[in-house]
């Protein structure tokens, strides 16, 4: 029983057992080395590791599954989850992670569930692990996303849970392309605890999928000149441009395109009604049309008929205009 811990090769302050070793609360600063290579389960959570270097799980290389919440973490080298190409469950809740680097995740290419919740993140990059084909849960709650572009989303084809709650999502123009994309990972039969506004005020609370798709105003093109060098905006669109009540002045509301009600269209029963009414009119118009056709080509033919018809010979003595001559000088003397 003495010599068993060091056949296995389980290291100092860690319990082993069969393929899993538990290295939590024991107050680690750092990976510990002589991790047994056959290991499948590695638990870390609640320590104080700081920062992961590359290559920092090159010992286990068979790793399924890595539980790194509740530490300290706030540096994750590019190269840090290097070697871990079975890896198909990480957990990095409850650190200080502000940003990811580019590529980070991009060697686990089998990772199916990944949970980045409780951190300080405020961006995710788009290439942060393309691709995910086999990932299937991404949660990032309670970060400081106001953003998330959804050409991130479409690199993961099998997600089927998606956790965003308790982030600052700014629901302006620049969110109508994750609207969009939810909007079709639900109808695919996905789910998600969907995304609540905190700003604009106009929108804060509310859910950002109930917001219309009418409502957003179109994002500034990024060749647009600036405000200085460009024309002022013309009278009758002054409040479509200007900065709201209470708000900022300067121009900042409008260079930031956050969503301003505007007016809504015309009641679709109106319009509705409008166009039966107009198809009617057309329709009776239409049928008089053909009824005066009918008519003008009837008279018309009647009227050539008529002109055919023969006519008595002329110049015969006895015969008045309508025929009736010629029975009086058949008539005796």
């Amino acid at each position: 029983m003495f010599l068993l811990p060091v056949a296995w090769g389980c290291p100092e302050k860690c319990h082993c057992h069969s393929k899993a070793v538990d290295c939590s609360q024991q107050g680690l600063a750092e990976i510990p080395s002589g991790l047994p290579p056959h290991t499948r389960t590695l638990h870390l959570q609640d320590n104080r590791i700081r920062q992961l270097p590359a290559f920092a799980f090159r010992s286990v290389p068979r790793l399924l599954t890595l539980n790194l919440s509740n530490n300290s973490l706030s540096t994750l080298a590019p190269g840090a989850f290097h070697g871990l190409q079975h890896l198909h469950t990480l957990n990095l809740t409850q650190n200080s992670l502000y940003s990811l680097e580019k590529g980070l995740f991009h060697s686990l290419p089998r990772l199916r569930e990944l949970d980045l919740s409780w951190n300080n993140i405020s961006h995710l990059p788009v290439s942060l692990g393309e691709p995910w084909g086999n990932l299937t849960v991404l949660a990032v709650q309670q970060n400081q996303l106001q953003q998330l572009d959804p050409a991130l989303l479409e690199c993961m084809p099998g997600t089927s849970l998606l956790l965003l709650q308790g982030n600052l999502w700014k629901c302006n123009c620049h969110l109508l392309g994750l609207k969009l994309w939810l909007e079709r990972f639900i109808y695919k039969g996905g789910r998600t605890d969907g995304v609540t506004c905190v700003s604009p005020d106009t929108w804060k609370g509310k859910d950002l999928l109930t917001i219309p798709h009418d409502l957003y105003l179109p994002c500034p093109s990024p060749w647009d000149p600036p405000a200085s060098q460009s024309q002022p905006p013309h009278p009758a669109h002054g409040a479509a441009l200007g900065p709201p009540e209470g708000g900022p002045a300067g121009g900042q509301t409008h260079l930031e395109c956050e969503l301003k009600p505007k007016l809504r269209p015309t009641n679709l029963r109106h319009a509705l009604a409008t166009v039966v009414i107009t198809g009617i009119v057309c329709g009776i118009v239409s049928l008089m049309m053909l009824v005066a056709t009918i008519y003008g080509c009837t008279y018309a033919a009647l009227s050539a008929q008529c002109q055919e018809s023969p006519l008595p010979p002329a110049g015969r003595p006895g015969k008045t205009e309508m025929g009736g001559g010629e029975l009086l000088d058949s008539s005796p003397v």
